[in-house]
């Protein structure tokens, strides 16, 4: 207390202090309450801890980062178990297994099964481990006995061996077979020594020769065969092969074939409009034309068929002259179809044959029939399918070829009546097909076996069909004078509030077809006019009077979307 007192009252006046000689001012010696820290050993530790932390990538699990780090450590990959996802150092996308990461062994499934199967018969198996000094573990004393073999490579005759050891020590004796047993024939062993076929000696019996009757008789029936096999060949009529080239040139300076399109024919627009005047007319054919095909996708060209015996191609989007025209048939072309790049087309005529052409050499690459008039042709849509001919004939059936081979390959004979059209749908895994016997049938491709008959009292014969651009419905011209739209789908119903009339169409089969983004319906009809009617209301929506006679064919242009072509009996074919 004395001291506190001294040390209060020595700091009130410094006279006093120097009045007062005998007060004195005692200094107390600093203490610090914390630990004694070995400041060096922090130093270093600091600095090391700096240094890692400067070299390690960052944990992206962290909010606050005590440094500024590099480019190089923002964007380092994520190592061992800083990764997020790995509580056990291994990223979740190197796993394979609940445990971690297992690879897979260098070891195939056979090679296996052979050494499972091996240990587990004998006790010894091969060492996968490359490192190991012995190949084999197990039991070494079967090793050595069994020479190392597998179960899957013992001998035959040391199979045999050991089944006789294991026969001898079960007990059993082995079967030795006496003389006479042998030569009993009633015993097994004398079976078993003496097996023989049961088929031998049965061709010792067999005459060589035939008597004079049956060479006779041979003779007469492979001449018949052979007569029935000509008659088979000659069945349509021959007729030599011509054409004529009417162009300047068949290639241009650039080495194109005149058939290839303009690089500059492209659809203008998506929006279809009815035409209203007529912009030209091809006059070449001496009679009526029956089809009319555009060049497929491009539809610079028109293939036409006429009852003068020719087909004819016109130039649509140059000249307008006709460019070629081929001479293969002596009566009347039923039918036409170009294949899907054009090159090559079909011609179907009366007097009985189908011809394969080469659009722009002009000549037949192959020829068809079957004795019978081929009333449609098609071939299959598909692009790894263009081999393959489809063809509605007089007698009933549609015939399937193969052009490659030129066989018969499918026949679909169903139908009660002449065969008018063939249209695909679904994908081309069916079609569809109209016959004289007023019925739709519905065919797998390449299954001759009805899978939709569709047949009622009020139903007439049905010449023409198209499907439409979307594919869910097809037209079907109808000969009561009106248009029918059946579905595509599952069951191919009627739809019975769609239906186009007005035109005068019996007795003929005019083409119906839509206009390339389905808004528009379009038929010929006997009178020689064109008719247009609105998909959604089933209106008509114009009428044009294209031609003297019948108007049987009309083809929409697949680029011009405003152009139509018409064809008539009158000889005439017309560009809208």
């Amino acid at each position: 207390m004395d001291l506190l007192q001294n040390y209060t009252n020595g700091g009130d006046d410094e006279n006093d202090h120097d009045n007062d000689d005998e007060v004195s001012v005692i200094s107390l010696p600093s203490k610090s309450a914390a630990p004694k820290v070995d400041s060096t050993a922090l130093s270093l530790l600091s600095t090391s801890t700096a240094a890692s932390a400067a070299a390690r990538p960052l944990d992206p699990t962290q909010h606050m980062v005590s440094y500024n780090p590099t480019y190089d450590q923002l964007w380092a990959p994520i190592h061992g178990p800083a990764h997020p996802y790995a509580k056990d150092g291994l990223a979740q996308g190197l796993r394979n297994h609940k445990l971690g990461f297992v690879e897979n062994a260098a070891i195939d499934s056979f090679v296996f099964d052979e050494q499972y199967n091996t240990f587990h018969t004998y006790g010894y198996a091969a060492d996968p481990s490359a490192s190991a000094v012995n190949n084999y573990v197990g039991d070494f004393n079967a090793l050595e006995k069994n020479r190392a073999t597998s179960v899957y490579n013992i001998p035959q005759s040391e199979q045999k061996r050991r089944r006789l050891e294991k026969k001898r020590e079960n007990g059993e004796e082995d079967e030795v077979a006496d003389k006479e047993e042998v030569e009993n024939p009633a015993s097994d062993s004398w079976l078993v020594k003496n097996k023989i076929s049961p088929w031998a000696g049965k061709k010792e019996g067999l005459p060589t020769e035939l008597t004079e009757e049956q060479k006779k008789y041979a003779d007469e029936y492979a001449k018949k065969k052979a007569d029935e096999k000509g008659e088979k060949v000659e069945k349509g009529e021959v007729v030599v092969d011509k054409t004529t080239f009417h162009g300047k040139e068949e290639k241009d300076y650039q080495g194109r074939p005149w058939i290839s399109p303009p690089k500059d024919v492209k659809a203008t627009n998506d929006h279809c409009y009815i035409p209203k005047r007529c912009v030209h007319t091809w006059s070449g054919h001496t009679k009526g034309v029956s089809a009319i095909r555009f060049f497929p996708k491009y539809g610079h060209l028109i293939l036409s068929a006429g009852m003068d015996t020719k087909v004819k191609i016109w130039d649509v989007f140059g000249s307008g002259k006709c460019m070629r025209t081929y001479m293969g048939h002596n009566k009347a072309v039923r039918d036409i179809c170009f294949s899907n790049d054009g090159t090559k087309f079909l011609s179907a005529g009366y007097d009985k044959n189908i011809k394969y052409w080469d659009t722009e050499t002009g000549q037949v690459i192959s020829t068809f029939s079957t004795g019978k008039v081929p009333y449609v042709v098609k071939l299959n849509p598909d692009d790894d399918k263009q081999n393959v001919l489809l063809a509605g004939m007089s007698d009933k059936k549609i015939v399937q070829w193969d052009m490659n081979t030129g066989e018969i390959t499918q026949e679909y004979d169903q139908h009660l009546g002449a065969v008018n059209t063939i249209t695909f749908v679904d994908n081309n895994r069916r079609f569809v097909t109209s016959s004289d016997d007023k019925s739709l049938r519905v065919w797998e491709y390449g299954i001759p076996v009805v899978i939709k008959y569709i047949s009622e009292p009020h139903m007439h014969s049905m010449p023409a069909i198209s499907v439409h651009p979307n594919s869910n419905w097809l037209a079907a011209q109808s000969l009561d004078n009106q248009i029918l739209i059946y579905s595509t789908r599952e069951r191919f119903q009627l739809n019975k509030k769609k239906r186009f009339a007005g035109h005068i169409a019996a007795g003929y089969a005019c083409q119906v077809n839509f206009s390339p983004d389905g808004r528009f319906v379009m038929s010929g009809d006997g009178e020689g006019k064109m008719w247009f009617w609105d998909w959604k209301t089933c209106k008509v929506f114009r009428t044009l009077k294209c031609h003297e006679g019948v108007c049987i064919g009309c083809e929409w242009h697949p680029l011009e979307q405003s152009k139509v072509a018409t064809c008539g009996w009158d000889g005439l074919i017309k560009y809208w």
